[in-house]
């Protein structure tokens, strides 16, 4: 049993169920807190019984026998403890009682735990899950599934069985199998690590066999908007109605900087006045939970405007007409074509706009659009960053432009020299 471990053997008699002045003898296990309890299968002369000792007193012959019994059960329960040390076993008070009472544990495996937790987040979707979470945990399981077909041919695995190899020949298998990216990969490992996380919070597990893995990020260049792109994007006339409307909802995410979904949330209730009297958007991203607190920019408001009157808006109560994502970003592939814009446009693209050609390169202050975008983290916004070494270059520019053409300055230099 590991040190820290508290442990405890309880002896006591269950008084309401005397009869005929005899009681049931019971024992308690106690291990970190948690009890388990079963019969001592012996009856015991309630006032004949020493609660403070754990015995029976007096010398009569059922007397010593019922006191031998106790060191015979307290023995084994003692040597249950250390057999369950032995395997290397969580030790846990359940699991003493267990091995005592002879009730052999089936054995767990990983497939059925996985199933289990998916289930459990799909029936959570909308009370703390987004669809996307269970649908991402589903992907996992269906990977996993085919790996243990494809290295050990078989359909499951012992939780026990688990170990560091198994996690890295996981990830070698989604990079070169299912030619998944190295990001991506990453996510899958760590949703696998969440779910063995699980059992060993359960005590299924007594150690993770995964910890210590290090994960492999590569850092990836977020793709946005240029002025001039974004500006093209506005300034078009699509010939369809759709067109006109996707580009509409795409120019409000890059002046909010509000995600797919957090757009597709957004009602009437969202809008109020802020501290400045102007009008804001007050919502909370569905992704972290965290708040967004936006005001709301000429550009945006004059597309909340011009949809007012939508009758999707006016029958379900939203802010904007928005359709699913998939055809959003069907759409903004035929938007990118008719402005000539070479980038992958996705809708995600105009959260990347806000946060840097809307804000940053305008010297909005990085924390005001880290709380803007609703990030945990200071550090998650300053991928964006590296737009201000692009204004500092064209400011720099047009200093070193200046100083190169001052012939004043360049006089008094050489007059010092």
């Amino acid at each position: 049993m590991r040190a820290q471990q508290t442990f405890s053997i309880l002896f006591w008699i269950n008084k309401a169920r005397t009869k005929n002045g005899k009681a049931p003898l019971c024992v308690r296990i106690t291990v970190d807190g948690k009890r388990a309890e079963l019969s001592a299968q012996r009856e015991v002369p309630v006032f004949l019984w020493d609660a403070k000792a754990q015995i029976l007193s007096g010398k009569t012959e059922e007397a010593k026998e019922i006191n031998n019994h106790i060191a015979i059960v307290k023995s084994k329960l003692l040597k249950c403890s250390s057999i369950l040390e032995a395997r290397s076993e969580a030790v846990t008070a359940e699991k003493i009682k267990n091995e005592y009472t002879g009730v052999t544990e089936k054995p767990r495996t990983l497939l059925p735990v996985f199933r289990q937790h998916n289930d459990d987040i799909f029936t959570l979707v909308g009370n703390g899950y987004a669809k996307g979470t269970w649908v991402k945990f589903n992907t996992v399981l269906k990977h996993t599934e085919a790996f243990l077909l494809w290295k050990y041919r078989t359909a499951d695995i012992n939780l026990k069985a688990l170990n560091i190899e198994f996690f890295a020949d996981f990830e070698f298998f989604l990079r070169s199998q299912k030619k998944i990216d190295i990001n991506t990969t990453t996510k899958y490992l760590k949703s696998l690590k969440k779910i063995v996380t699980e059992c060993v919070i359960k005590n299924w597990l007594d150690r993770h066999p995964f910890l210590g893995y290090k994960f492999k990020i590569k850092n990836v260049e977020r793709e946005f908007l240029s002025e001039q792109e974004l500006n093209a994007i506005q300034e078009k006339h699509f010939a369809t109605d759709r067109l006109n409307l996707v580009r509409d909802i795409f120019i409000f995410s890059c002046y909010t900087g509000l995600a797919y979904i957090d757009v597709s949330n957004l009602t009437p209730n969202h809008v109020s006045f802020g501290i400045d009297g102007e009008k804001w958007i007050f919502t909370q991203r569905q992704k972290t939970k965290t708040a967004s607190h936006i005001p709301i920019l000429p550009p945006a408001m004059a597309i909340l405007k011009k949809y007012a009157s939508h009758p999707q808006v006016i029958n379900k109560e939203k802010l904007l007409p928005v359709l699913s994502n998939q055809k959003m970003n069907a759409y903004l592939k035929e938007i990118a074509d008719c402005c000539g814009i070479t980038k992958e446009l996705t809708f995600h693209i105009a959260r990347h706009t806000f946060a840097t050609t809307v804000t940053l390169s305008n010297d909005v202050p990085i924390e005001t659009v880290s709380k803007m975008l609703g990030h945990t983290n200071l550090r998650t916004t300053q991928h964006y960053a590296k737009i201000i070494d692009q204004k500092v270059s064209n400011d720099m520019q047009a200093l070193r432009s200046k100083y190169s053409h001052s012939s004043a300055i360049n006089d008094k230099i050489k007059m010092a020299n």
